[in-house]
């Protein structure tokens, strides 16, 4: 497939769906085995909470029928999780405000040659860790348009300012992309042509403790340790 020689990719909204989670999971995203380890009761309510905060996408888009398969819309995993560490230590008790990207869902629409016309959205689980100062913080994602399997068409960062609410220490947000617009040089061009992935901007030390599959587990009444397990 021939490179695009443009593309438009227009802005999104924050939806203001905050959903509080117990302060005891200081780590938004970021628990799991060991002592605290999520119960089946846990993943239930999980999803049906996550159910409840998506629903279907019934958002209004072209009244046309996708011409065919829609772009591949996923999190990057390297810049899936945000743990930042005070003075570049790798240690639970200096962390500080903590993301993970936990789930997208999206919808798109096409016809003919017109441009594929795609949104989404993203449900990121957020925490405060020890080093966490106040209970303000302004998160920082950024989406990008790829030609599938060679190179990035288009990438636009995006603010996420989160305030958590007296006493809690983990929060679900949920950004909705509302527009992304991908033109199409002709009516062969499908949607499986493009993908469109979705990270955090994250420092190469976090990029690396990501790719290496690290994850902080506090236990409870005990000193968290860091698993090298893949998730």
């Amino acid at each position: 497939m021939r490179r695009l020689s443009h593309l438009v990719l227009l802005t999104a909204f924050a939806v203001s769906v905050l959903v509080v989670r117990p302060a005891l999971a200081q780590m938004g995203g970021m628990g799991g085995g060991g002592h605290g380890a999520p119960s089946d009761s846990d993943d239930d309510a999980k999803k049906k909470q996550r159910e409840l905060d998506f629903g279907g996408l019934n958002a209004p888009l072209p009244k046309v029928r996708s011409a065919g398969p829609c772009p591949f819309v996923k999190v990057l995993y390297d810049a899936a999780r945000y743990v930042p560490f005070q003075n570049n230590v790798e240690d639970y008790a200096n962390v500080g405000y903590t993301g993970e990207i936990e789930d997208i869902v999206s919808d798109c629409a096409y016809a003919g040659d017109q441009p594929i016309t795609l949104k989404a959205k993203v449900r990121f689980e957020l925490g405060r860790g020890p080093k966490a100062a106040g209970r303000e913080n302004t998160y920082h994602y950024w989406v990008a348009v790829t030609d599938r399997n060679h190179a990035v068409l288009d990438k636009v960062y995006f603010n996420m300012p989160i305030t958590f609410p007296s006493g809690a220490d983990r929060v679900t947000h949920i950004e909705t992309l509302n527009r992304i617009i991908i033109p199409r040089k002709d009516a062969r061009v499908s949607g499986a042509n493009f993908e469109v992935l979705v990270g955090f901007d994250v420092t190469p030390q976090m990029a690396a403790f990501n790719r290496d599959g690290k994850r902080f587990r506090p236990n409870v009444g005990q000193t968290a340790q860091a698993s090298t397990g893949k998730s």
